[in-house]
């Protein structure tokens, strides 16, 4: 079956993007980013996210390289994901996000020129471009 809530993270090691997502409408909305230090978010943060929200399925970014290798942020992203599925037991998935931070930076330009390029927002508008992007996947 497929899911109808998502909560999608664009991991990074200083800020973590943060948005929802339903399946009937294959579209997302930014919600806000959570301060990370070193890639390591409070973690009940995480849990008040999913707890508010109640997923059936969490999306994580994948950042690769252009030509599709992997990258040592790719390996933080994927031990990410498996933290939140290891600690929460919720479905977890990983999407390929490349792009999604140019396409968030340009989305919020045409919304609101220079002032709305603020970096949290910067990053639940790319969190919100990769539960789009897992959508389009799917289909």
């Amino acid at each position: 079956m497929q899911p109808q809530t998502v909560l999608g993270f664009d991991y990074g090691t200083k800020s973590i993007g943060v948005a929802i997502g339903q399946a009937i409408t294959a579209s997302a909305t930014p919600l806000l980013s959570i301060k990370a230090v070193d890639g390591i978010p409070n973690w009940g943060d995480i849990e008040k996210l999913l707890k508010e929200w109640q997923p059936d399925l969490v999306v994580v970014g994948l950042p690769l390289n252009m030509d599709g290798t992997e990258q040592e942020m790719t390996q933080r992203a994927r031990k990410f994901a498996n933290r939140i599925n290891g600690r929460f037991g919720v479905k977890v998935a990983t999407q390929d996000e490349r792009l999604t931070t140019a396409d968030a930076k340009a989305r919020l330009f045409e919304l609101g020129g220079f002032k709305a390029l603020t970096k949290g927002q910067v990053d639940a508008v790319s969190a919100v471009l990769i539960i789009e992007s897992y959508f389009e996947s799917q289909y």
